[in-house]
C-alpha cells in the first residue's frame, strides 16, 4: 500500500497522507462534493440569469440593449477564466472554486444595487462579475476528472456536467417568488433572483471550501510519476499550457471540439426564442422549447461520457458533429413548425453534450498532468470567448439573412471540426 509523495503538505486532509488504496473512497466523496456544488452554482447561475435580459431593459429604458446583459456575463465568464485557471495551477482547484463562486455573490449584489440606482453600466459590470459562477460550474468538470481513472474519465465528467440539470431546471422556476420577495425592500422584482443567487454561491464557497479536502488537482499531482512532478510551477503556467497545446494535435482537437460545439450552441439558442416569436409562439410555448433543449444538454451527458470512455473521444466528437449538424438543418427548416424547432433544440443540447464531455476528457487526456489546469482554463477562455462573438454574429445575421441562415453558418462551422478530427484515428479506448 503506497503512500501519495510528501511535499504537497502533512495534515490528514493534505495530498500527502492520501494512500493509494484509498483512492476509490476519495473519488467517490470528492464527486459528490463537486456534484454538491455544481447543482447549487447551476441554480445560482440559472435563477439569476432567467430576468437577466428584463432587468436589463428595466434599468437602460430601451429593449435595444438588453441583450448586453446576459453578453456581459459571458465576457465575464471568459475573462475571469484565466487567472481562475492561474490560481488552480498553482494553488489547486479548492481555492480557485472558492474564489470564483465569490466573485459570482458579489457580481450579484452589484447587480442589485444597479438595479437600486438604476445605473446601467454598473449593471453590466455586476453581470461580468456574475459570470465568475459559470466559470466555477464549468472548472468543476476538470476537477472531476483529476483523479479519475483515465478510462472512466468520460464518465467522471459527465457526471458533474449532469448535475447542473437540477439548478438548470429549478433556477428559472424560482426567479418569480425570488422577485417578489424583494418588492418590500425597495429592490426591484426583476433583481430579486440575483440577490438570492448571491446567497446561493456564497453557500456553494462554503460547500467547497470546508468539503472538497484533500485538493483533488494538489493530489493528483502528488500521486504523478517523478517526471512529471520535476516539470515544477513554471510548467503549469499559462504560457505552458499553450505550449502544451501547440505540441499536441490531440489537444488542439479538442479545443476545436470545445470551441466550435458551444459556439453553434449558443448562437442557434441565443435567437430561437425570436424566431419562435416570430412565428406565432408564445412565452410558455418558447419555455418549453428552451427547456427541452436543457434537458438535452444535461440530462443525457452520462450516455456521453460512458459512450466517450467505451467507444473512444473521437467517435463521440464525430456524433457530436453528427448531432450538431442535424440540428441546424431541423430548426434552419423549420419555418412556422413549433414541433420541428424544439427538435431541433433538443438535438443541439446533445451536440453540445456530446462535444463538450468528449472534447474534455480528450483535452485532460492529451497533455501533461503539469500542465492540465491552465490548459483547461484556456478551454474555458476559448469556449466562451468564441460562443461570445458568435451570439452577436447571431444577432446581425438573423436580422438581414434570417434565422435559417444562421443554422447553415453553424452547420458550416463544424466543417473544420469534421476535418481535423478525421485525420487523427483511434488510439486505444480513449482514443
Amino acid at each position: 500500500m503506497r503512500t501519495v509523495p510528501s511535499g504537497a503538505g502533512s495534515t490528514a486532509a493534505s495530498p500527502a497522507s492520501v494512500l493509494a488504496a484509498d483512492l476509490p473512497a476519495l473519488r467517490r466523496r470528492i464527486s459528490a462534493v463537486l456534484i454538491a456544488g455544481q447543482i447549487l452554482g447551476g441554480l445560482g447561475v440559472a435563477t439569476g440569469i432567467a430576468l437577466a435580459s428584463v432587468l436589463a431593459q428595466e434599468v437602460s429604458g430601451t429593449e435595444a440593449l438588453s441583450g448586453l446583459a446576459p453578453t456581459a456575463m459571458v465576457a465575464g465568464t471568459a475573462l475571469l477564466s484565466v487567472p481562475l485557471a492561474a490560481l488552480m495551477a498553482a494553488r489547486g482547484r479548492r481555492p480557485g472554486l472558492v474564489l470564483a463562486y465569490l466573485i459570482g455573490a458579489a457580481g450579484a449584489g452589484v447587480v442589485v444595487l444597479a438595479a437600486v440606482l438604476g445605473n446601467f453600466p454598473l449593471l453590466l459590470a455586476g453581470m461580468a462579475g456574475f459570470g465568475a459562477g459559470s466559470s466555477a460550474n464549468l472548472q468543476a468538470r476538470f476537477a472531476a476528472a483529476d483523479l479519475a481513472e483515465p478510462e472512466r474519465r468520460g464518465r467522471a465528467i459527465s457526471t458533474v456536467v449532469w448535475a447542473t440539470t437540477i439548478g438548470a431546471v429549478l433556477g428559472p422556476n424560482i426567479a418569480a417568488p425570488a422577485g417578489r420577495s424583494v418588492t418590500g425592500l425597495g429592490i426591484p422584482a426583476a433583481a430579486g433572483p440575483f440577490l438570492w443567487a448571491a446567497g446561493v454561491f456564497l453557500v456553494s464557497a462554503v460547500v467547497v471550501a470546508a468539503l472538497l479536502r484533500p485538493d483533488p488537482l494538489l493530489t493528483a499531482r502528488a500521486l504523478a510519476d517523478g517526471t512529471e512532478e520535476a516539470a515544477g510551477p513554471e510548467g503549469r503556467s499559462l504560457r505552458a499550457g499553450v505550449r502544451a497545446v501547440r505540441e499536441s494535435p490531440r489537444a488542439r482537437l479538442a479545443l476545436v471540439t470545445v470551441a466550435v460545439s458551444h459556439t453553434a450552441m449558443v448562437s442557434i439558442m441565443s435567437m430561437t426564442p425570436v424566431a419562435l416569436s416570430h412565428h406565432g409562439a408564445d412565452i410558455t410555448l418558447i419555455g418549453l422549447v428552451i427547456s427541452g433543449h436543457i434537458a438535452g444538454m444535461y440530462a443525457f451527458s452520462p450516455v456521453m461520457g460512458r459512450l466517450s470512455d467505451r467507444l473512444g473521444r473521437l467517435s463521440v466528437i464525430g456524433l457530436a458533429v453528427a448531432l450538431l449538424a442535424v440540428a441546424a438543418f431541423l430548426a434552419g427548416t423549420a419555418g412556422a413548425s413549433h414541433g420541428r424547432t424544439a427538435a431541433g433544440l433538443f438535438v443541439l443540447g446533445l451536440g453540445w453534450s456530446a462535444g463538450l464531455v468528449s472534447g474534455s476528457a480528450l483535452l485532460t487526456d492529451s497533455v501533461p498532468q503539469a500542465a492540465r489546469a491552465a490548459v483547461q482554463g484556456l478551454s474555458d477562455l476559448t469556449m466562451n470567448t468564441a460562443a461570445g462573438i458568435g451570439g452577436v454574429g447571431a444577432g446581425l445575421i438573423v436580422a438581414h439573412a434570417g434565422y435559417g441562415w444562421l443554422n447553415a453558418v453553424g452547420a458550416l462551422l463544424l466543417i473544420p471540426l469534421a476535418a481535423l478530427a478525421l485525420r487523427r484515428k483511434p488510439a486505444g479506448a480513449t482514443g
